[in-house]
């Protein structure tokens, strides 16, 4: 079994890391299913949900989040693979787009995969807004990226992609 990580700890990592990316604020805890598909493997895990209550999230803690998530992304990038589980919203937030941050990041990764070759691996679940246009798009513009319909098999994937 490989190590999870979260934020904010850093160690060091061997081998393939599989950054799992993906909807946090408004989603189900969809990252620890994840997890426990992900577990068996040899592999390193970083997700971004923290454990435990945040209690005050300050100005430096996000800071800290946001710098701990571009490391680990960009460790993925290298050696290892992002995966993008798209979850459907489940609580509507009117202050906050849902899914931006992932929306942002997962149009860097393609880039990243078009240019570096970086691997990547997406997940849609039903009912994820404008999960049509970004099938066509990824399909079109990053035909290597596998765009998969459950959890299940996005894990799967992204863990062949990570062991190749």
């Amino acid at each position: 079994m490989g190590k999870i990580l979260t934020p904010p700890n850093y160690v060091d990592i061997e081998g393939p890391l599989i950054f799992v990316a993906g909807p946090i604020q408004g989603s189900a805890d969809w990252q620890s299913r994840a997890i426990s598909l992900l577990g068996a493997a040899a592999v390193t895990v970083a997700s971004p949900r923290r454990r435990g209550d945040l209690g005050e999230f300050t100005e430096a803690d996000y800071n800290a989040q946001v710098d701990w998530e571009h490391f680990h992304l960009d460790r993925a990038a290298k050696n290892g693979v992002i995966l993008f589980w798209l979850a459907r919203e489940r609580e509507h937030k009117c202050e906050r787009a849902y899914a931006q941050t992932t929306r942002f990041e997962l149009g860097e990764a393609v880039t990243l995969h078009r240019l570096a070759g970086a691997r990547v691996c997406v997940g849609i679940e039903e009912g994820f807004t404008n999960a049509r246009y970004l099938r066509r798009t990824i399909s079109k513009k990053a035909p290597g990226i596998p765009v998969c319909a459950t959890l299940e098999e996005t894990c799967r994937r992204a863990l062949e992609l990570a062991l190749a």
